[in-house]
């Protein structure tokens, strides 16, 4: 990844910024499902498909095998975006969860699957780990925004997958980014301390207006980091991996690099054994706690929020046989309604006025799961389960 420039890293230790988020159990429950065997598991057979450089079998065959891990939890929406470059065929590839309340804006969690002159096992196989191992554990997970996991190709010779993917889908489809959460060299180096992670921003340009917008996800990102792991932050700055493709038409960037940056990397010697793979599950620890975080993730029907404006309010019967009443209790204020059914499909959007009760008629729907989404002029949400009989 960080091949083009040699810098000196000038960075400010984030235990002096206060961020505002606190731990969320839910989130750490599902953080504590993270495997260290499977990361390791998944790393060997990443190091074990060879060089996997552009035109190679090595690079088709671990394209195959991530394609195969996602369906093997569950994932359908799972997209190859090929593309040509240098008379060769190679894909990017695109796995999409969607989100219950803003099923068209997403969260960009990606990382390179290509690697140069050796196996790449530091990189980027500590990114495409992690990456699937988030994918994993988020799979059941409900999420406010929708997700896009994406591996992409040709990194190694210059952003080239991902330069396709923003001028070639993203720009002319016009697509609603939230953030862009790189993931690359994560691995540490075998023998050295690894309890240190930097989180990177964007500093530069042009474009200057994402650079504020940027520098707060990172403080969330470095926070998610204190949370959710062991390991310490650092503020970094971006540079030379694939977010900076987005960082050039404006979108909110992140992401995640080594503090202690190995000298193999681009190198026959960058191998499992000279990296730190507890480095690698800590850091996948605090990349899930992050993407919990970005995509607004919930537990059952309610989203975690700082206020309780919405709590009082009561809906019933519940299962329904149609007819589903809500009662605001002493909330007196306008309530934006949507609904949508499992495959998070919009069925209904209304707006009620200062009430202290409504009902909404879903006796024409199939029997089955639906998702009522409630939205209060404060900007709270609260998102409850409704089983049609």
């Amino acid at each position: 990844m960080k091949k083009y420039l040699i810098l000196l890293l000038l960075t400010l230790n984030s235990s002096n910024i206060s961020f505002g988020q606190v731990f969320i159990p839910y989130y750490g429950n599902i953080v504590n499902n993270c495997s260290y065997d499977t990361i390791l598991t998944n790393l060997q057979i990443f190091e074990g498909a060879g060089i996997k450089e552009l035109g190679t079998f090595s690079l088709t065959k671990t394209k195959n095998w991530i394609i195969s891990k996602y369906s093997s939890y569950g994932y359908t929406n799972i997209v190859e975006d090929s593309f040509n470059y240098l008379e060769q065929n190679t894909s990017n590839i695109i796995i999409t969860k969607t989100g219950l309340v803003y099923p068209n804006t997403y969260i960009i969690i990606d990382g390179h699957y290509d690697t140069r002159n050796g196996v790449g096992a530091n990189d980027n196989g500590s990114g495409t780990v992690a990456l699937l191992e988030i994918a994993r554990l988020l799979k059941d997970v409900n999420t406010e925004y929708s997700i896009k996991f994406i591996h992409f190709s040709a990194e190694e010779l210059g952003l080239i997958g991902s330069h396709h993917y923003v001028e070639d889908i993203v720009i002319p489809n016009d697509l609603d980014i939230k953030l862009v959460f790189n993931i690359d060299g994560v691995g540490g180096v075998n023998g050295m301390v690894n309890n240190i992670i930097s989180c990177e921003r964007d500093e530069t340009g042009p474009p200057f207006s994402n650079n504020e917008a940027s520098a707060i996800i990172t403080n969330e990102l470095a926070n998610c980091v204190s949370l959710y792991s062991t390991l310490a932050t650092e503020i970094s700055y971006a540079y030379a991996s694939d977010y900076i493709p987005f960082e050039y038409r404006n979108k909110i960037i992140t992401g995640l690099y080594e503090k202690n940056i190995s000298p193999y990397y681009h190198s026959s010697d960058d191998v499992i054994s000279n990296l730190d793979v507890n480095y690698i599950y800590e850091v996948t620890k605090a990349a899930i706690g992050a993407s919990l975080h970005f995509s607004t993730a919930f537990d059952g029907t309610t989203r975690v929020t700082e206020n309780e404006f919405l709590n009082k309010m009561v809906v019933y019967p519940n299962p329904t046989n149609g007819i589903v009443s809500v009662n605001l209790g002493e909330i007196k204020t306008e309530i934006e309604i949507s609904l949508r059914n499992s495959l998070s499909q919009l069925l209904l959007t209304k707006s009620f006025e200062a009430t202290d009760h409504f009902t909404i008629n879903i006796d024409h729907q199939p029997a089955g799961l639906y998702f009522l989404i409630l939205e209060s002029p404060l900007g709270e949400s609260k998102i409850i389960k409704i089983f049609k009989e």
